[in-house]
C-alpha cells in the first residue's frame, strides 16, 4: 500500500502536474467507459464542520476522495480544507494508496478551470476577474495565467485584511491587482472566476460583454449559486459532468430548462478531445461549471505517485 502524507503531497504537486491530471480526467469523464458517482455530503453535529464523498473509476483508476471543511480550524493552526484521497486496486478492490491532498486539492480545483479556459478563453485574454480572496484565489490566478497573457486581476470580495493581503500577493508577482466593485470587474473582464460559498448570483448578466468566459467553481452543493441565470440564455454552457452539475452544480438553478433541451450543455471533455466546439467566435459569451469530479483527484493521485516514484 502506498501512502504520500501533506507534506509529501504539496512538496511534488506542481502547475503543470495538476493541468495534464485535470485535462486528462475531464477527457476520461466524458467517456462511456468511465464511471463517476453521485456525491455524498455531509456534517458533523457542528453544522458548520461539511464533508462530501466522491468516487468513481476509469482507466486503472478506482476510488474516493473526501473532502472536508472545518471553520474553526485556523484557531488550531490548520487549514479549513482537507482532502484524503483514496485508490482502490482495480483488481481486488483491496487498499492500493491512501494520499492527504488538502494543498493538492487547490491545484487540482484551479488546473480544472484553466484546462477549460484554455479551450474557451479568447487567447488574447489579459483581465481577470476573481469573485473571492480565500485560499482557493491565488491558485486560481496562477493556473489561468499559466494559459494566457494575464496582465490585471480585478478582486472582488468583502474588505478585509484578507482581500488586501491577497492584492499584495498578486502585485508581488507582477500582475497588475486592485479591488473593485463587481460591476466594475465584470464589465472589464476577459475571464470571470467565482470562487465563493455565495447562494445568489454575484453580478448582473448585462454586466458581461461579448466574448468573456466565466467559470464558477464555489457551486459544490444543493443551494450555491454564484452566476445569474440570465447569463445561460446568452452562452454556451458547459461543464465538468452534466449529471453531478444539475445537482451541486451551478446549472442545478436551470435543471428544467436543460431537462426541456431548452439550454444544451457541452461536457468540455469533449472539447479537449475534438468531439465538439470549444470557442468559435471572437464575441461568443461562454460559461463552464466546474462542479468539481472525483476523477480529477484519481488521476491526480496517480500523477503523484508517478513523481514519488520518479524522485526516488
Amino acid at each position: 500500500m502506498i501512502y504520500i502524507s501533506e507534506e509529501e503531497s504539496a512538496a511534488l504537486v506542481t502547475d503543470e502536474l495538476a493541468f495534464e491530471a485535470a485535462r486528462e480526467a475531464l477527457i476520461a469523464a466524458a467517456s462511456p467507459q468511465s464511471r463517476i458517482f453521485p456525491a455524498v455530503l455531509g456534517r458533523t453535529r457542528e453544522p458548520t464542520n461539511t464533508f462530501s464523498i466522491k468516487s468513481g473509476s476509469a482507466d486503472h483508476l478506482t476510488g474516493v476522495k473526501i473532502g472536508s471543511f472545518w471553520k474553526d480550524n485556523p484557531a488550531r493552526g490548520l487549514p479549513r480544507h482537507n482532502s484524503t484521497i483514496v485508490l482502490l486496486d482495480p483488481h481486488t478492490g483491496r487498499l492500493g494508496a491512501v494520499i492527504e491532498a488538502g494543498k493538492v486539492n487547490a491545484y487540482r480545483t484551479a488546473a480544472a478551470d484553466a484546462v477549460a479556459a484554455d479551450s474557451l478563453a479568447r487567447k488574447g485574454a489579459k483581465v481577470l476577474a476573481m469573485f473571492g480572496a480565500g485560499n482557493q484565489a491565488g491558485f486560481e490566478v496562477t493556473a489561468l495565467a499559466r494559459i494566457r497573457p494575464i496582465a490585471t486581476v480585478l478582486i472582488v470580495a468583502q474588505p478585509s485584511v484578507l482581500r488586501d493581503a491577497f492584492v499584495e500577493h498578486i502585485r508581488e508577482r507582477g500582475l497588475e491587482a486592485r479591488a473593485v466593485s463587481a460591476e466594475e470587474a465584470v464589465r472589464a473582464a476577459d475571464i470571470v472566476v467565482t470562487a465563493t460559498p455565495s447562494r445568489e448570483p454575484l453580478f448582473q448578466a448585462d454586466w458581461v460583454g461579448p466574448g468573456t468566459h466565466v467559470a464558477s467553481m464555489g457551486s459544490d452543493a444543493p443551494g450555491k449559486h454564484e452566476l445569474p441565470d440570465e447569463l445561460f440564455q446568452k452562452a454556451r454552457l458547459f461543464c465538468d459532468l452534466l449529471s453531478q452539475s444539475v445537482q451541486i452544480g451551478e446549472f442545478q438553478h436551470v435543471r428544467d430548462e436543460i431537462d426541456a433541451g431548452v439550454l444544451a450543455v457541452t461536457p468540455i471533455g469533449d472539447v479537449i478531445d475534438k468531439r465538439a466546439p470549444g470557442r468559435r467566435f471572437d464575441d461568443e459569451i461562454t460559461v463552464f461549471d466546474s462542479s468539481g469530479i472525483s476523477l480529477q483527484d484519481l488521476y491526480m493521485a496517480d500523477a503523484l505517485i508517478s513523481a514519488k516514484a520518479a524522485n526516488r
